[in-house]
């Protein structure tokens, strides 16, 4: 039995059992640099539209990209997303963010592995540090969205 995975009753929890640490330190890197995709959903879009004031129509227009069947925000030409504030290192729509971004750090492609956690934590300022987080909180916030 490997000292990952403990006693054999413990066997049925996951390696984070004992929770893990995070806290946003708010440097924005999560919205920053290599290309990628926010993944969208209509309510979110009606949200930040709302937020914006906008009609959701333009909304879209403006800021959502199709890929395949799914949307996506788009990003600027080095990659930062569309709402990142370069100037205050901030995010245009916090409070109304899609689910991707509220459920950061704790995706399952995260929380795979010990190691998988250990990466993300030395590209994340606040991985590791900060607030402990439950199992059950940490297994919530996965269920939300699958990335």
């Amino acid at each position: 039995m490997s000292e990952a995975s403990g006693s054999s009753s413990d066997d049925q929890q996951p390696w984070y059992r004992d929770g893990l640490r995070f806290q946003c330190t708010g440097c924005g890197d999560c919205c920053t640099g290599a290309p990628g995709y926010v993944w969208v959903n209509q309510a979110e879009i009606d949200a930040m539209a709302a937020r914006l004031g906008l009609e959701i129509d333009d909304f879209e227009a403006r800021f959502v990209r199709q890929i395949g069947i799914r949307r996506s925000l788009i990003e600027y030409s080095n990659y930062d997303c569309v709402f990142f504030d370069n100037r205050t290192r901030k995010c245009q729509v916090y409070e109304q963010r899609p689910r991707q971004c509220r459920t950061w750090p704790f995706w399952k492609s995260n929380l795979n592995t010990p190691q998988s956690w250990a990466e993300m934590c030395e590209s994340c300022p606040g991985g590791g540090k900060g607030k402990l987080y439950q199992l059950e909180e940490i297994q919530k916030q996965a269920s939300i969205f699958n990335v």
